[in-house]
């Protein structure tokens, strides 16, 4: 995959799928710019790993459910580098497994802030300055098309909604943009260190085809994959990396 001389956002790149996305477009020979919210360490390192190979990359701490915080990271990545090539948004997560009598309206306007609507606010300030044969690539989830485990439909129908916004986008944006989005299922990051537990997992894990949680690294060989030119002729779809555990 080559993404020689192009430019990629990559917002909540400071860990787990979103660093390693981060590493994965540097590799392919893109300028990286890492949005992180409270993973500074793993966003600063990754810079230092770039330069060192060659590369270019800048780290950018922000909200990317506040407005100020989304339009300053497109605007100094366009004054950093001229313009935007892709768009990576891999924000997002449960905040808290509650069921639906347990929640609050509180609780629902942060899930959807957070994976939808910060969708959004990125999508709508970088588009201006993404060319022709540029690309997005969001993060949906497994979630959204089974409905999620305990405690996660807030979750699940943020994440549907993020599937059928990628779709709409597709055909809103297209030919001048492609946009795909991916539907992860059990990976070994943080979120399910916090929210699934052990046993759980391994369940999964048994009952998958190829037995096993799937990787950061395979999660981003498949978005970068999405976000290049190789994958010219697709748009609007969800792709499913899951190990086989659910077919669509």
């Amino acid at each position: 995959m080559n993404m020689k001389g192009k430019t990629a956002i990559v917002t909540g790149g400071g860990r787990d799928i979103g660093r390693a996305c981060v590493m994965r477009l540097a590799e392919a020979g893109a300028n990286v710019v890492i949005n992180y919210h409270s993973s500074s360490e793993g966003a600063d390192s990754a810079v230092s790993e770039i330069e060192a190979a060659g590369g270019k990359a800048i780290a950018m701490q922000g909200d990317m459910t506040n407005q100020a915080d989304v339009d300053a990271l497109v605007a100094k990545t366009v004054e950093t580098f001229g313009s935007i090539d892709s768009l990576i948004h891999v924000t997002g997560g449960l905040v808290a497994r509650k069921t639906t009598e347990e929640s609050t309206l509180e609780h629902w306007n942060t899930v959807m802030s957070l994976n939808l609507t910060s969708l959004f606010m990125t999508v709508k300030a970088c588009t201006p300055h993404m060319g022709e044969g540029s690309s997005i690539v969001t993060f949906a989830s497994q979630a959204g098309r089974d409905g999620g485990g305990p405690g996660a439909t807030a979750y699940a129908a943020s994440k549907g909604a993020v599937m059928t916004y990628t779709r709409g986008l597709a055909k809103e944006l297209g030919p001048k943009i492609r946009v795909n989005s991916l539907c992860p299922g059990m990976i070994d990051t943080d979120f399910h260190n916090i929210f699934t537990k052990d046993e759980v997992r391994q369940h999964v894990a048994n009952i998958t085809p190829l037995k096993r949680e799937g990787t950061s690294e395979e999660v981003a060989n498949l978005t970068v994959f999405l976000a290049s030119d190789e994958a010219s002729f697709m748009t609007g779809n969800n792709v499913d990396i899951n190990g086989g555990i659910s077919f669509s």
